[in-house]
């Protein structure tokens, strides 16, 4: 079996951890019987300093004929946030209806967890995050700039199908794991589309008697992130709320250098996009310090999602193994071990 993948090694620490984890998805397809076909792009904030573009104007077409999209980073300075993400990121998502933002949290033996009673297993859960409508829709605009009248609106878009995707998506995910279902909203102050979500979220119950729901306001399901990490299993919640409740899900989890993501489209139509959620870390970058874990995990989420699960749960495997049984560690993990270290321990492992 050959597999064609996209990869996008970015800026900064992206360039470093790419190629890390490539090594080590290349001595899983030796193992298991499957090729990697790589297909490298530079898009990235360069590129765009040079180009005014994020990537070519047929870039999505380019992008569509593969079977996944490996990305690094994305984000430099002097390039905004808000022109690199919607210049290279969301047009991905959004355009390969990758609908489901997968997010495992998990607690490493070896990892100290800033938490003083968080126990290694204990602490494993998934947040599913909608992750191409809700709060971060382009409906909006800013009027009277510079004046003491300036205003700025943004508006979100919740749509029937767009929740109902992505939290159908969460039920089976429970249903897989532990049975237990967890929905982040605000209902109680957001008065249109949070009781919109809720409902849908209801509904859908009648459809998984076997999985226990739960439904907490997003102020509350905070702390108990904090507060009681091991009683989840599987949480939903919206663009904006799970891009939150995950981030500070990996920093419970004790860094998010080590943190994974996939960008699904469940139907397999088109391509979906496996990422680290650290970001380009220019303040580290070319210095050979950067994490390459978050990149190697998420390498191992595009093996399950190609139909390689027995390689990608080697590959987190192997990553437990060295965090439980070496004291190779990055600096972001208190230690002073370089990338290419941390790979190569990964690779004895595995």
């Amino acid at each position: 079996m050959q597999y064609t993948v996209a990869v996008v090694p970015g800026d900064g620490i992206g360039k470093e951890v790419v190629p890390e984890a490539q090594r080590v998805l290349e001595r899983a397809g030796a193992r298991w019987g499957f090729g990697l076909d790589w297909k490298e792009v530079a898009w990235e904030c360069e590129y765009y300093t040079r180009t005014g573009r994020m990537m070519p104007e047929d870039g999505l077409d380019r992008l569509r004929e593969h079977d996944a999209i490996f990305l690094g980073a994305v984000g430099y300075p002097g390039v905004p946030d808000h022109v690199s993400l919607w210049g290279l990121l969301i047009p991905i998502r959004r355009t390969f209806q990758q609908y489901v933002n997968l997010r495992p949290i998990r607690l490493f033996r070896g990892i100290e967890s800033p938490l003083r009673a968080a126990v290694p297993d204990d602490l494993d859960f998934v947040v599913v995050r909608e992750n191409n409508e809700g709060e971060y829709s382009e409906i909006g605009g800013r009027v009277y700039r510079d004046t003491p009248q300036e205003a700025a609106v943004q508006e979100a878009v919740f749509t029937r199908r767009g929740v109902e995707g992505v939290q159908r998506y969460a039920y089976e995910l429970a249903r897989a794991r532990r049975g237990r279902l967890v929905s982040a909203t605000k209902s109680n102050g957001i008065v249109h589309t949070m009781p919109f979500w809720d409902q849908i979220f209801h509904e859908l119950a009648a459809d998984y008697p076997d999985v226990a729901t739960e439904q907490y306001h997003i102020d509350a399901l905070s702390a108990k992130f904090v507060l009681r990490p091991a009683d989840l299993d599987v949480v939903v919640g919206s663009n904006l709320f799970g891009d939150i409740l995950s981030d500070l899900g990996a920093a419970v989890a004790g860094s998010i250098g080590i943190a994974p993501s996939a960008n699904l489209d469940p139907s397999r139509t088109y391509p979906s996009m496996f990422e680290p959620v650290h970001g380009s870390a220019p303040d580290i970058a070319g210095r050979g310090i950067a994490n390459p874990i978050g990149q190697i995990w998420s390498g191992a989420m595009m093996l399950d999602h190609l139909g390689q699960p027995e390689a990608g749960s080697a590959m987190v495997a192997a990553i437990g193994r060295v965090l439980a049984e070496t004291d190779l560690r990055t600096p972001d993990l208190g230690g002073t071990a370089t990338t290419v270290q941390v790979t190569d321990a990964v690779l004895d492992a595995l």
